[in-house]
């Protein structure tokens, strides 16, 4: 059987609730009371999703020479921050800031901070600061590039804990929480909307007369609205995504998603979803173009005992560029031990 690592329990830093973390990464397998910085020559170096490595060979107090791998965030979270797939490449000197493995101190470490030989710095966390320069184009329509800052992104994942549950809704939690077991996402499931709607990656959305077409840069995520006046299908035929139909209300769009498959973190990191969530969302621009508001209701009469509501905002970002990679399964299980 295979061992599952803590640094695939759970992503970065929000709680859901106050036993279970949000789900791809979280720093357990290393010593976040400790930051130092370390110093090396780049050997590998890897931009992919879920996460960025690179292979530092650096020499140490005693002389002697090792290989340290760096785990960064995934290249769809640190790329809006600042970090660009061409900003290092092997043979390059660089200092990194972050945290040491407890197991491997001198040979696994979690990068925080890069600074190249130059000084530039560039983000390597999805906490890290941004060094991301903004634009001061405005958008007319919701077509375009948008970015959900990781403020919305946490204040929804944090309201999870307040959701009022079904029996079934608070047995589901009550079992993640006792036994945490590796999330789908290191099979590069996402976690289901609305929270992959608010991960901080780029969203391209194209506007055409029948279809809208959502490019989500998390685990390969598509959402394709149908404008056409189509009913939903069946409620046997079902898909990660749902099936998502929609009408314009001025320049806001109205979005109605039925026929989700089950998804064990299909409501939350650490609730599953049954066939009859049913979500409304509104995709609505800001006055002043800047922004977008996106804001719904969520039902699943399975585990939810009340609708849940939400707000949050998008920024229009239209030179940001997503990472046009695929969720790489063997990056997103590289801590599954024999």
């Amino acid at each position: 059987m295979k061992k599952f690592s803590p640094t695939l329990l759970a992503c970065a830093i929000a709680l859901v609730s106050s036993t279970s973390a949000l789900a791809h990464h979280s720093a357990a397998a290393f010593d976040t009371q400790t930051e130092t910085t370390i110093t090396g020559t780049v050997t590998q170096y890897s931009f992919r999703n879920p996460h960025v490595y690179m292979s530092l060979s650096r020499t140490l107090e005693d002389g002697t020479t090792v290989i340290t791998e760096v785990e960064a965030g995934a290249g769809s979270v640190i790329g809006p921050l600042g970090f660009d797939r061409d900003a290092i490449k092997v043979g390059d000197l660089v200092n990194i800031l972050g945290n040491p493995s407890k197991r491997n101190p001198a040979t696994m470490f979690l990068g925080r901070e890069l600074y190249t030989a130059a000084g530039t710095y560039l983000p390597l966390n999805i906490s890290s600061k941004s060094s991301y320069v903004e634009s001061a184009e405005t958008a007319s329509t919701i077509a375009g590039t948008w970015f959900s800052p990781r403020t919305s992104f946490f204040a929804f994942m944090g309201t999870a804990r307040d959701w009022k549950l079904t029996e079934a809704g608070t047995a589901a939690l009550a079992a993640a929480s006792a036994n945490p077991v590796p999330t789908p996402q290191k099979d590069c499931i996402p976690i289901g909307e609305p929270g992959v709607m608010f991960y901080p990656v780029a969203n391209v959305i194209e506007v055409q007369p029948d279809t809208v077409v959502m490019h989500i840069d998390w685990l390969d995520s598509v959402r394709t609205i149908y404008l056409d006046g189509r009913a939903h299908p069946a409620a046997t035929e079902t898909s990660l995504h749902g099936h998502s139909t929609g009408h314009w209300e001025g320049t806001t769009l109205v979005v109605d998603t039925t026929n989700f498959a089950v998804n064990p973190i299909g409501l939350s990191t650490s609730l599953p979803n049954s066939t009859s969530k049913h979500l409304v969302e509104n995709f609505a621009l800001s006055a002043d173009g800047k922004g977008m508001v996106y804001s719904g209701v969520m039902e699943d009469p399975q585990y939810l005992a009340a609708p849940v509501e939400w707000t949050g905002t998008w920024l229009f970002r239209p030179e940001m560029q997503p990472s046009n990679e695929t969720c790489d399964l063997v990056t997103a299980q590289k801590f599954l031990d024999d």
